[in-house]
């Protein structure tokens, strides 16, 4: 697997887990919680071979950009979260430079 399907599937799971994370109510929905846990775990798991080819501030910056969009699109849609128009303006930013970085990074094939 490629050191960018790695940061993929790690972003996925970091999604994941925060949603689970909501979704376990500050810990009081137990069984919600310890799956986020593990969805970290694995997240991490899946990082760090990305790391070894990827930048880790390209890799690092994807990875919560990537994340913050997906979060907030989730937390929107089925959470019904509402952001002001400032907010949705620094969130469209995070997502020009996340787009910026993929662009720019090139790294050798693994």
């Amino acid at each position: 697997m490629s050191a960018w399907m790695f940061l993929a599937s790690a972003i996925v799971l970091e999604v994941i887990g925060t949603v689970l994370l909501k979704l376990s109510d500050g810990f009081e929905k137990w069984h919600w919680g310890v799956l986020s846990i593990v969805c970290y775990m694995c997240c991490f798991w899946l990082f760090a071979p990305a790391l070894k080819v990827i930048p880790v501030g390209v890799a690092y910056a994807l990875w919560a950009g990537i994340g913050i969009l997906a979060v907030t699109m989730i937390g929107f849609v089925v959470f019904r979260e509402q952001l002001g128009s400032v907010q949705v303006i620094c969130i469209a930013l995070i997502a020009v430079g996340a787009i910026g970085l993929r662009l720019t990074t090139t790294v050798a094939a693994t």
